[in-house]
């Protein structure tokens, strides 16, 4: 009788403790193998570090890892609330690309029907992007940046091959400036549509499958 492989680990990551709180109180129901939802504070350097420590550890080695949270768009015509999968992350270590990203797009869809996802380069950066940087990033093509997602991927790879993946909701857009998370109007909030999207991580995890080596 043969027995099925251990699933690797799935390891979501984000920055804020609202993030944090809507990954944490979603439904699980669908996942596949053990899930770690990890808070790794602000910015790229905090990112770096919380990664390669949760990574070093045996239980995650393996673990295949998904950056989401908030993000600022970058495209005219994004609304808070809409979805952006990154097909790549950049920063100044370069670029890396991500997995299923068409399968991702599919499941958002189906957990979020009202919302639109968008698709493209998602960059990094250091601080709170506002004016013209956001035109200026823009221009580079990326659709929509934020300050750990790079930053994640990057040292998700450097520890190991393994799939990789960032999903982010928009609360800052081009014609929809924040100045405060509070602030999201028009019945959008983005800790709701964080906390509606998790069964599709675990899809995205489940067609990706790894076995423990």
């Amino acid at each position: 009788m043969s027995t099925k492989p251990e699933a690797a680990p799935l390891l979501i990551a984000c920055a804020l403790g609202i993030e944090h709180l809507a990954l944490r109180t979603g439904d699980r129901s669908g996942s596949d193998g053990p899930v770690t939802v990890l808070r790794t504070g602000m910015g790229p350097r905090a990112a770096e570090v919380a990664l390669t420590r949760a990574l070093a550890g045996p239980d995650l080695r393996g673990a295949a890892v998904l950056a989401t949270g908030f993000c600022a768009g970058l495209a005219p015509g994004m609304h808070p609330g809409d979805l952006v999968v990154a097909e790549e992350t950049r920063d100044p270590h370069g670029s890396t690309p991500c997995a299923g990203t068409e399968l991702l797009v599919k499941e958002l869809a189906r957990a979020v029907p009202e919302r639109t996802v968008h698709t493209g380069p998602l960059t990094g950066s250091d601080h709170v992007v506002r004016g013209h940087e956001r035109s200026d990033l823009f221009a580079t093509g990326a659709i929509a940046v934020d300050m750990e997602s790079a930053a994640t991927l990057h040292s998700a790879v450097r520890a190991g091959p393994r799939p990789v993946a960032a999903v982010r909701v928009v609360v800052d857009a081009p014609e929809h400036e924040l100045v405060r998370i509070g602030t999201v109007r028009g019945g959008i909030s983005a800790f709701r549509v964080l906390r509606a999207i998790l069964p599709a991580f675990f899809e995205w995890h489940r067609s990706l499958l790894l076995p423990r080596r």
